[in-house]
């Protein structure tokens, strides 16, 4: 039998200014299904390592205010009677592995939701696509917010 629903939505925010609009839908969807909502942000390092080592109060820095920037969003989830839980995860690497071994392996989501960045063509061509890569290595749904 196939189960209704999703238990476990893992949103991944970026910091950019779409990330509110993409909470704001995974909380909804969380709610409607009675899942648990997990918030994950990964703080890029791959600029930081190209200088050799970066000071851990630049990374706690960067937190806080990701943390801050969600601040109202997540007590709105939290008060939520139909979302069981919320839980937040910061995790400071490389994207996509963080993403993938450090979270998504862990949470084991039914759901895992995104924004479209909408990088440009070069980024995109040297970069990739966090939301393609999600596709190509996540074993449930992905929804991708536009």
């Amino acid at each position: 039998m196939v189960e209704e629903g999703y238990g476990k939505v893992f949103v991944a925010l970026d910091g950019t200014d779409q990330q509110d609009f993409v909470l704001a839908r995974a909380i909804k969807v969380a709610a409607n299904n009675g899942a648990k909502l997990y918030i994950g942000h990964v703080i890029d390092s791959t600029a930081l390592e190209s200088a050799g080592a970066y000071p851990v109060d630049l990374i706690n820095g960067l937190e806080s205010a990701f943390r801050d920037s969600i601040a109202v969003a997540v007590e709105e989830a939290k008060a939520n009677p139909d979302i069981p839980s919320v839980e937040i995860m910061v995790r400071s690497g490389r994207i996509r592995e963080t993403l993938k071994d450090e979270m998504l392996d862990v949470v084991k989501p039914d759901l895992v939701m995104c924004g479209a960045r909408g990088l440009s063509s070069i980024k995109y061509a040297l970069l990739g696509s966090i939301s393609t890569f999600l596709l190509r290595s996540s074993d449930c749904d992905i929804l991708v917010v536009k």
